[in-house]
Order: C-alpha cells, then structure tokens, then sequence
C-alpha cells in the first residue's frame, strides 16, 4: 500500500530471481504503492534489515506511488491492492496477485502485510516474496523466449 515493506522486499528479491534467470536485460521491473502516503521515504527499518540478514540490499529503495504507465504485467500483494490496481491500469493489462506465481500456494493466497507486525512477520514475507519470484521468473522465461 504505502511501497515501504512488502512491494520493494518483492522487487529486491525479484530482480536478483531475474538476473539468476538471465532475463534482467528483458524484464523492467518496478515497485509503488496504491496510497501516496510514504512517497520519498526509504524502505522500512525491518524489512531492509531483514533482506541484509538473507544477502540482499534494499537500501537504494524510494517509496513511490503506482502511476498510469503502460504495464504488460502487475502484480498485488493482497486483494485489495489488486482491485485498487484493476481499476487503475488500462483496459487489457495483466494483473494478478503476486503469490498466484507460487506453484506452492493456495489460490488466492496473499503476501501479508507485516507493518504492524514484528520481525516475524518480515521472514515469512521475505519467504513468499522468494517462492513467488521463481514462479514469476518461469512464468516471464515460458512467455520472453
């Protein structure tokens, strides 16, 4: 929602998922939030210390707001997000939730939103945003080559 835990902890992951799949020269790859509330800020204290303690580096990121650019594909973290995000894109646009790349989640399974939450809640984050990602790699790969 605010781009500060979830989202940017999924591009981080992501684009590392991506450069492992040789498909980083194909994919642009981006994170916002619905709300506007934390546009500028960094990433969340817990989330970017979470990603530090699994080798990844969330300290360049910026939360911004999701815009009305052209997307082939969008992905929400939960369902709210994906009903604010289908009314927003153009007609036509893929957009799906985030964890529907996990071949190992339930349908309709979200990333749960760890805000108000404690450290906990920031791993199992950081372990669904790492399942979806190898999903979405496969997914991109099927579909760039």
């Amino acid at each position: 929602m605010g781009n500060i835990c979830r989202s940017p902890m999924a591009e981080v992951v992501l684009r590392r998922t991506l450069d492992e799949h040789g498909l980083s020269e194909k994919v642009a790859l981006d994170s916002a939030g619905t709300g506007g509330w934390h546009v500028g800020d960094p990433m969340d204290e817990r989330a970017a210390a979470v990603l530090a303690a699994h080798g990844y580096d969330g300290s360049l990121h910026r939360a911004r707001q999701f815009g009305f650019d052209k997307y082939d594909l969008v992905v929400a973290m939960d369902t709210e997000n994906l009903g604010a995000l289908r009314r927003a894109v153009p007609a036509g646009t893929d957009v799906r939730l985030f964890r529907s790349f996990d071949p190992e989640a339930p349908e309709g399974a979200e990333v749960p939103d760890p805000y108000y939450g404690g450290r906990d809640g920031f791993e199992i984050v950081l372990s669904q945003v790492k399942a979806a990602s190898e999903g979405l790699a496969k997914y991109l790969a099927d579909r760039l080559d």
